[in-house]
């Protein structure tokens, strides 16, 4: 936990990628994060965290469904979307904060 604090205090942007491992629509957005990890580069950095084994970091940020994904910066949340997306709609998100 403490080190995901870290992590979201960044001033580089964070996405947050709420999953569970049994969850087909989590298992889609795999590659679209990859494709958005080589899209940003060094400008933004993409977290996954497993739901099932971080049930207090998904119940202190309200996660109701997964796949949730979240743009953190200097510890707040800036975006916030369920459900998969393409990566060009994340870059453009995250965009807004780089």
């Amino acid at each position: 936990m403490e080190q995901f604090n870290e992590i979201i205090n960044s001033d580089k942007p964070v996405l947050v990628d709420f999953f569970a491992t049994w969850c087909g629509p989590c298992q889609m957005m795999h590659p679209v994060l990859e494709e958005l990890q080589g899209m940003v580069g060094e400008t933004a950095r993409i977290l996954k965290v497993d739901i099932d084994k971080n049930m207090r970091l998904a119940a202190q940020y309200q996660v109701r469904s997964v796949p949730t994904l979240m743009i953190f910066q200097n510890g707040e949340v800036k975006f916030r979307i369920t459900g998969t997306q393409p990566a060009s709609a994340l870059k453009a998100e995250l965009d807004k904060y780089i």
